[in-house]
Order: C-alpha cells, then structure tokens, then sequence
C-alpha cells in the first residue's frame, strides 16, 4: 500500500486516528449549532464597555483572533487578545473581559480572572468546568458551561461562536443570525468534500496533505483570513506535530518574503499555502500574486485554499475547517495520531510543580472571603 493510499483505506486511518479526531472534524457544524443554542441561554446584564479583552491561550485564544478579524468592520469597540498572565494597565470596571478556558484550569486564563475580578472588570468566563467555573459561580460571574471530553483545539465552536452571541446581547454588534446561518451550512458542505469517505481524488484536505507532507508549512493570509492562517499553523503544529509558520499581508511584504530571496535549496524544505477569496481586494490580489511570482522557484510548493460562502464568517469558517482536515490527514500520512500532544501535558506537568497556579487559586480563595 502506498503512503497516500493510507487516506483512503477507513481501516488503516482508524488504526492510526485512535481517539477520532476526524469525527471532530466532521462533526464541527453540529457543535457550531450546538454553541449557538448554548450561548443564548447565558444570562448578561453589563453595560455597554468601552474596551474589550479575550483572554486565553492556544485553543482557547484563537476563537478572541477570530472574534477580531470578523467583527472588525461591525463594532466600534477595541479587541485586544490577551495571551498573559495579567491584564494591560487600561483594564477597567468599563472593560468586557472573556477568559476563555477549555478545561477550566489553565493558570494564565486564572490569573486574568484573578486580576479582572480585583478590578472590578465586566467579566464573563467560558469553560467546561475546572476552576474558572468554580470560581465564576462563588463570584457569580456569567459562565457558560461548554461540553467535556474533546481537546481544546477541537472545541472551537463553543469557544469562539458564543462570544459574538454575548456581544450582541450587550447590543455591541448585531444582525448576526444570517451569516451565522450560512457559516454552518458551509461547513456542512466542507464536510461533505473533505470527509475520510471522501476518496483522494475527489478530496482537496488528502491532496493538500499529501502534497505538503516532509516539508514544513508555511502559511499566508490576510483580512479576515489574518487568524485563519495563524490557526493552520496552530493545527499543524497540534495535529500534524510538524513545524510550521504564518504571516498576514500586507505586512510580510515587508520583511518575510525578503527570507524567499536566496533560499535555494532550502526552499525545499518547505511548502506555502496562500488563503485566497474570490471577493479579495484588488490591492491585495496585486499583492499575492506578485509575491508568489518573487518568491517562485522550482523547488518550492505552493498551493493556495480558496474560502467558500458569500458571508465573512463562512469564508473564515470554511477556510478554519479545511486547515483542520488537512492537518489531521497530514497526521495520518506520517503515522500518528493527532489527538495526543505529549509536549504539552509534559510541560503542564513541570509547571505544576512550580506551583504558580495554586498560588493563584489560593489568591482566589481569599478574594472570595472576603
């Protein structure tokens, strides 16, 4: 059996996906509407704020990058992602902080609470459980509470959609229902293109990993593909557990495409996937072509993922989901399973003996005495 054959025997995928992070994959439009039935049961009566923070990290950081790209030209509100330990000086009683937090218990998003709760913040918290909930009830904070038992990464749906959906019940953005709508029909139709059922041939997720296998990812974006690019990478490093990078225009034609000028034989070590829509900006089409022709050579692999839908969010959506199918067949084609990521539970581990967090839960403790 050839390597690439391996995609389309269902037998051999099971035996290497193990934990079935491909049914997470297919199963995401059910849990994008899942989300959205969640999120609109959640109580929230704050005001409206004049900043706005989304405090996480890894796949509970991205759905704040999202949240950015996509409402960009709907609010006029800042969004910062906030990626600490602590809270920027400006965080206020008239600040709107989202710590987001699949298991509950990652010390950063803890910390933040910490801090947002002490001042005064308008704080709503997401998670499954842990500690962050524990806490949102004994504070009453808002929290919604999002289902166990999938890795972070895979929980996308509840970690990003419900925050727009709070958002617009503090009437900072609205008209939201349609391209939410369209988003999850698309992914249906992603879904359907790109399912492990789906043969090579017909499947553009198996080619594209196919193609980029042994070499390591390098992905470009920009808009409101800004984030999209940057969960590829992500995905891949997860998923895959290879290398990888991203940039944005128009930003990288500033200074990475100068790292293409005398690569090389090194360019062979890698592989760029352009995110491209059909609707692109004139200035930014100019733009990606142009860069595609400095940095060509006949060592390199260049493919690009064209978004699908008329709305925003389905073109973000749709792009996110071909980026998690790809990653996950890519992680078959190189015999592991995507769901286990070994590193970070070993850090976790060490971490936990420095015993920072439990200095924060203590401090949490306190603060809910007093």
């Amino acid at each position: 059996m050839s390597k690439t054959t391996i995609l389309d025997n269902l037998d051999e995928v099971k035996k290497i996906d193990k934990s079935n992070m491909l049914s997470l994959c297919a199963e995401a439009p059910k849990h994008f509407e899942e989300a959205v039935k969640l999120a609109r049961t959640v109580s929230i009566g704050y005001p409206k704020p004049q900043t706005i923070i989304v405090a996480g990290m890894g796949g509970s950081a991205i759905g704040g990058e999202l949240l950015k790209d996509w409402i960009r030209d709907k609010i006029r509100v800042p969004i910062e992602v906030c990626r600490e330990y602590s809270l920027p000086a400006y965080a206020n009683e008239k600040t709107l902080v989202l710590i987001v937090s699949y298991s509950g218990e990652t010390e950063e998003a803890l910390s933040v609470f910490l801090k947002a709760v002490k001042r005064n913040c308008m704080a709503i918290c997401i998670s499954s459980g842990g500690k962050l909930l524990e806490f949102s009830e004994k504070l009453k904070v808002p929290h919604l509470r999002v289902p166990l038992g999938v890795p972070p990464r895979a929980a996308i749906p509840y970690l990003f959609l419900p925050m727009p959906i709070f958002l617009e019940k503090i009437d900072l953005i609205s008209d939201i229902n349609s391209e939410i709508s369209e988003a999850i029909k698309i992914l249906k139709r992603v879904r359907d293109e790109n399912s492990s059922e789906k043969l090579l041939s017909d499947n553009f997720s198996k080619r594209l990993a196919s193609n980029i296998d042994g070499t390591v990812p390098v992905v470009y974006g920009f808009g409101i593909y800004r984030a999209v690019a940057q969960r590829f990478k992500q995905q891949f490093n997860e998923n895959s557990k290879v290398p990888s990078k991203w940039e944005f225009f128009p930003e990288l034609n500033h200074n990475e495409v100068v790292g293409w000028e005398v690569a090389k034989e090194l360019a062979r070590c890698f592989s760029v996937i352009f995110i491209r829509d059909k609707d692109e900006p004139d200035e930014m089409r100019q733009r990606i072509e142009t860069t595609k022709e400095l940095i060509y050579a006949p060592s390199m692999n260049v493919f690009e993922v064209w978004s699908m839908g008329k709305s925003r969010l389905a073109k973000m959506l749709s792009t996110v989901c071909i980026g998690d199918f790809t990653s996950v067949y890519l992680a078959i084609l190189r015999g592991i399973d995507p769901t286990h990521v070994k590193t970070i539970t070993l850090l976790k581990e060490k971490m936990k003996r420095v015993g920072i967090k439990e200095k924060i839960i203590r401090e949490l403790q306190k603060f809910c005495t007093k």
